[in-house]
């Protein structure tokens, strides 16, 4: 585990080649097809050598939830499992990985159609108006979920229009957790600055690299929006934003890598309550990462 730009796909590829392991994926942007600058999915070279499962799994216009996670890790586990090698997850997805460790409460599946109702709902009357409902609904939720995040904020409410039951209490239950032993690393700069650092870098490689472009296409297809889970993956979204002439080329780049400090951040937050982890370093020395244990 880790925050974005930590260095975990470098360290995953270099153990799979090393020992008997296979990768799985724990990365919610990797999943879509043709999201592979911005996504910082490993190249064909680097695939090649370690192959990844759970990636280039689904077309952006579809939609992924943590239990769909939950269920396809799991085959994928045990098929490793089966042919006598030991699965090694990688990513900085943390709702997926909670999912697996620690199962998932019984939810109901999404209903596009409600979805859509919500959605033209918030069209009409904005997300503020939504979140209000869901505070009046369920309190507990609508102080956890800001009205800022339409993704959580839908689901909510979409829960309780097909279950007619709260979030919070639906998510009291849990299923069965992860019957496996599981040891837990989690990769990440001492210094928050070199995070950063390797943040704005890795930006600037995906300009580089074609990312405009990338998004040019995606945004061209003309059955994608911001609204949908893919389009809202960081970089991406303010990239389409500056293709639509919201801002210029600088306040993108500002943009796109202010959300992504922002994305580490949280992920680090996880990573911090996260019980029975072990932290190793990655810090800057030139262009590599160097790895050392670190205790905290």
């Amino acid at each position: 585990m880790g925050p974005t730009a930590s260095g975990k796909t470098a360290l995953a590829i270099e153990m799979a080649t090393k020992h008997n392991c296979e990768i799985i994926s724990v990365d919610s942007a990797l999943i879509y097809r043709g999201m592979d600058i911005g996504s910082a999915k490993p190249t064909a070279k680097e695939l090649q050598m370690a192959p990844h499962k759970l990636i280039d799994i689904l077309d952006p216009s579809e939609s992924y939830s943590a239990a769909d996670f939950r269920r396809d890790a799991l085959l994928a586990i045990e098929d490793i499992i089966r042919r006598g090698k030991t699965p090694l997850l990688v990513g900085g997805t943390m709702m997926y990985f909670k999912a697996l460790l620690e199962g998932l409460s019984p939810l109901p599946s999404a209903d596009e159609g409600i979805r859509q109702q919500i959605l033209a709902q918030a069209q009409t009357d904005g997300w503020d108006v939504l979140h209000q409902q869901l505070c009046q609904i369920d309190p507990v939720a609508g102080a956890r979920i800001h009205p800022n995040d339409p993704q959580r904020l839908s689901r909510a409410l979409e829960v309780y229009r097909i279950s007619g039951k709260t979030m919070t209490e639906l998510t009291q239950t849990k299923s069965v957790a992860l019957p496996y032993d599981v040891v837990q690393f989690a990769i990440a700069p001492n210094d928050r600055s070199v995070l950063h650092e390797l943040i704005a870098k890795r930006f600037n490689i995906m300009l580089e690299q074609g990312f405009i472009d990338e998004v040019s296409r995606l945004k061209a297809r003309g059955d994608l929006d911001l609204d949908m889970p893919s389009m809202r993956c960081v970089g991406y979204r303010q990239c389409w934003q500056y293709l639509d002439k919201e801002f210029d080329h600088a306040t993108m780049v500002e943009k796109a890598t202010a959300a992504t400090r922002q994305l580490a951040k949280r992920q680090l937050t996880w990573l911090r309550s996260w019980p029975e982890l072990q932290w190793l370093e990655s810090g800057v020395e030139g262009n590599l990462v160097t790895l050392m244990r670190q205790s905290r």
